[in-house]
């Protein structure tokens, strides 16, 4: 179905069919029911330390301790949903390069990175692009550089050699 038909439907019904319809998708829709809430009170804030919170959870368990591996695809549609529910710019790039933070925080955890590095300049380029087209450099220019380095710094370090087995000690 079309935008267009979709609006045309909607034109054609009553106020209360309509209710009804918005009420039955609040409750069917994880998704609707958060943009709901937040067309009706706009918390920007609030929904920004909310998908803070749900990022890091992906990158540590509790406290300090690092998950074995991040799953990206809920980052990624974390930033996606916090991007279509926010329309300050600046708050979305904030997430982004709060993620590339956690991001480099976990790498520095871990032992085995190297097959991070794409996936890193990857994000590093998006979030790059993000900033440029919003015209954000001035803000977050220092923070972005800051991040960029760390992580080239984090690459250069060597993997350190696996020690299985009494032969590798000797």
């Amino acid at each position: 179905m079309s935008k267009a038909t979709l609006k045309k439907v909607l034109n054609e019904m009553d106020r209360d069919s309509l209710s009804e319809i918005i009420c039955e998708l609040y409750d069917a829709r994880p998704e609707a029911k958060e943009y709901l809430e937040f067309w009706i009170n706009p918390d920007a804030d609030k929904e920004l330390d909310k998908y803070r919170q749900k990022i890091f959870k992906q990158f540590f368990i509790s406290g300090s301790k690092p998950r074995k591996s991040p799953v990206f695809k809920e980052i990624k549609t974390c930033i996606k949903y916090f991007t279509t529910l926010c329309i300050d710019y600046e708050k979305t790039a904030d997430l982004m390069l709060y993620t590339l933070d956690l991001y480099q925080l976990w790498l520095s955890e871990r032992k085995r990175i190297m097959s991070h590095q794409t996936r890193v300049e990857r994000f590093i380029n998006d979030t790059a692009a993000y900033i440029e087209s919003h015209n954000l450099e001035d803000r977050y220019e220092l923070r972005f550089n800051r991040i960029r380095e760390d992580m080239s710094e984090l690459f250069k370090r060597e993997e350190e050699p696996l020690r299985r087995g009494w032969k590798h000690w000797w």
